[in-house]
């Protein structure tokens, strides 16, 4: 999958399954949050995408993602009260819901797109759900 012209993964090692997990963080608070924590605790195949407001994401970026054979999709949401945009995290949390069912429908399991709700600056919460979240996709099995 490429997003603006860079490639989110390379080529397999040729092991076993390593799942593809993309997790999409807001730029005011998550994502900022997670620096401190760095990329070196996140299982490998996961990468996180800055956004300007998890209520912006746009759901074709998310079928799109599947489509592109990523096996997990995760949206990092600001807590309840700390969004910048006042509800984009409840916003957010609305798609979500009919994404899932919309995800079921085209026989694609619905735990493969996950919703963490983290406050400001717990990047160790972040980090700790993502790979809860890898090891879950993992047990699924590709896509």
């Amino acid at each position: 999958m490429k997003v603006f012209g860079r490639k989110l993964f390379g080529r397999g090692t040729g092991g076993g399954f390593e799942p593809k997990v993309i997790v999409f963080c807001c730029n005011w608070s998550l994502h900022r949050g997670a620096d401190p924590v760095g990329t070196s605790g996140l299982k490998a195949k996961t990468r996180m995408i800055q956004t300007m407001c998890s209520g912006k994401v746009d759901p074709s970026f998310i079928l799109k993602a599947f489509s592109y054979g990523i096996d997990g999709v995760m949206l990092a949401v600001c807590g309840a009260g700390d969004c910048r945009y006042m509800a984009g995290n409840y916003q957010a949390m609305r798609r979500m819901k009919l994404l899932q069912n919309m995800l079921q429908q085209l026989g694609i399991e619905p735990e493969r797109l996950r919703l963490e709700w983290v406050s400001t600056a717990d990047g160790a919460k972040l980090q700790s759900a993502v790979n809860e979240f890898t090891d879950k996709i993992a047990a699924l099995g590709p896509v």
